[in-house]
Formats: C-alpha cells, sequence, structure tokens
C-alpha cells in the first residue's frame, strides 16, 4: 500500500468515526430533550399542586438540596460540579418562573 492510499484509508476512517460519535451525540441529545420534557410535566404538576394550595412557587431548602444532590452525582459521573449547578439553576429558574405563572392565574 502506497502512502496516499494509507493517508486516504486513514482520512476514511477518521471521517467514519466522526460519523458514529456524533450519532451517538445526536441519540443522546434527543434522550435529553425527552427527559426534559419529562421532568418539565413532573414539575408543571408541582407547580399547579402548589397554586391550588396556596404554597410558595419556590422552595430554597429543596433547591439547595438539590444542588448539593445534583454536584454530588455530578462528581461521580466525572462532570464538572459547576457546570452541573449552572445546568441545575437554569431549569429551577424555569420551573420557578411556571409555578408563579400557575399562582398568578389561581389568584
Amino acid at each position: 500500500m502506497n502512502t496516499t492510499q494509507a493517508t486516504h484509508d486513514a482520512a476514511n476512517a477518521a471521517q467514519q468515526k466522526l460519523e458514529e460519535l456524533r450519532r451517538s451525540i445526536d441519540n443522546i441529545d434527543a434522550a435529553l430533550i425527552y427527559m426534559l420534557a419529562e421532568r418539565f410535566r413532573h414539575t408543571q404538576a408541582v407547580g399547579k399542586l402548589k397554586a391550588a394550595n396556596e404554597m410558595p412557587p419556590a422552595d430554597p431548602a429543596r433547591e439547595s438540596r438539590q444542588v448539593a444532590r445534583l454536584r454530588q452525582l455530578a462528581t461521580a459521573a466525572q462532570l464538572d460540579p459547576d457546570f452541573a449547578e449552572k445546568f441545575l439553576a437554569f431549569i429551577i429558574r424555569e420551573v420557578i418562573r411556571h409555578h408563579e405563572a400557575f399562582a398568578r392565574e389561581s389568584r
């Protein structure tokens, strides 16, 4: 096999590996979206329950416990715990926004 053919074969192998990795990433992205949708269905049910029972939209003590729990999970999964905390904070802000909307609607 000549050098040109070897270079071409290596490039083809790299391209195939890249496509395989991207397919896996696409599958994971799809799973994340469906999991987030399921999570929000549950948090919306919580928000409606809180609104119906005049409970506050936010629960700082639970949020604090969740942050600590998520940081531990991230560390165990070898994911940057700071990133995980920021991701959870974004989700929590959105959940609280929904809960506040439910509370306004129930008045």
